[in-house]
């Protein structure tokens, strides 16, 4: 909740205390980055910033009616409105409308936090567009987006935009061992494979994550050593995976999306042992002996190819498409890398 508790947005901490010092605050702001980063609780922050009573610097000072209604999660001028199902949804926006048809009720600021705003259906969005033309007094609206190009450009060029970066590995180390009781190589694993994000981590820390990649990791491994009916019999069995994943809300265990994902970081890391690039740049460094071995076999188009498979996999499940489906081409395609290369290394012998 507090400016000095969140990790590694200096940029975008420096942009908010200096629009607050100016007096000169924006409407609109677009949060964009990775989920996990810290954007929301930036977001809160910032809430107690311009609302507190005596701010110390960054800070909220924590003890006046504002901050400790922002602290216990009771305060009515922070709203946040998220995607219902898929889809930020035109009712939504219109309810949202209706709540800002009346003053902030603390006097000061409004700030309503837009989640995943990017999911705005067209109808929304447009909708959202002519309030932020003509934004009702004392209301400001944080988007929160991983990937602006995304959303409408008219949205976009209306916001005071912020870019939230991924947080190092050392970083998020640090957190986790702060945080958890993993051992040392289980939080550099955690930390490697989240993607810059502390949240992700944290979630990958409290679910099955460890265990089940393990078993994802030697299953892509084994592909390349079976035929084309085991390959089909392994995406009955994969299609299985909890769709959910650690990325939906309250899932609590790792899923059909967090398999693609250690399969494309599997390939990122074959592809950069391929090319002899250094170890330390590795996700998967604890199997490096097995990526070596591994990629001596496959050549730099096939792994490519492979790690494209892999994301149109995933781009497929987001369409909804049946999962056992997606999983057939997708594994049947990989197996056949590994035989095209096997041939392309046995003609040139």
């Amino acid at each position: 909740m507090f400016f000095s508790q969140i990790i590694g947005q200096e940029k975008a901490k420096h942009l908010l205390e200096s629009v607050v010092r100016r007096k000169r605050v924006p409407h609109a702001y677009l949060f964009t980055g990775v989920a996990g980063i810290g954007k929301t609780s930036t977001a809160k922050a910032f809430t107690m910033m311009l609302n507190c009573d005596t701010p110390s610097g960054l800070d909220g000072c924590g003890g006046c009616p504002s901050c400790r209604k922002i602290l216990n999660g009771n305060f009515p001028d922070f709203i946040t409105l998220e995607p219902d199902g898929q889809k930020i949804k035109i009712e939504q926006i219109r309810e949202l409308n209706r709540s800002l048809g009346y003053a902030p009720f603390s006097g000061g600021y409004r700030v309503c936090v837009i989640h995943k705003a990017e999911a705005m259906t067209g109808e929304a969005a447009n909708s959202f567009l002519k309030t932020l033309e003509e934004p009702p007094p004392g209301n400001i609206f944080v988007l929160n987006a991983a990937e602006p190009r995304d959303l409408l450009p008219t949205i976009v060029s209306r916001c005071q935009r912020v870019s939230f970066r991924p947080l190092k590995i050392e970083e998020i180390i640090a957190q986790l061992t702060k945080k958890t009781a993993l051992d040392g190589p289980s939080v550099e694993i955690l930390a490697r494979a989240a993607d810059g994000s502390l949240g992700r981590a944290l979630r990958m820390s409290e679910s099955d994550y460890l265990e089940r990649r393990r078993s994802w990791i030697g299953k892509l491994f084994d592909l390349y050593g079976c035929s084309g009916a085991e390959a089909l019999n392994m995406a009955v069995e994969s299609a299985k995976e909890d769709r959910a994943g650690l990325d939906q809300p309250g899932s609590g265990k790792a899923g059909l999306f967090d398999m693609l994902s250690v399969w494309a970081s599997c390939y990122r890391d074959l592809l950069l042992v391929r090319t002899d690039t250094t170890d330390r740049l590795l996700i998967n460094d604890d199997f490096r002996d097995q990526l070596k071995k591994t990629a001596s076999g496959l050549s730099f188009h096939s792994l490519l190819e492979s790690f494209r498979i892999v994301d149109r996999a995933v781009r497929d499940l987001h369409r909804m498409r049946n999962p056992t489906l997606v999983l057939e081409n997708a594994l049947l395609n990989l197996q056949k890398m590994g035989e095209q290369t096997g041939q392309d290394i046995a003609v040139r012998r």
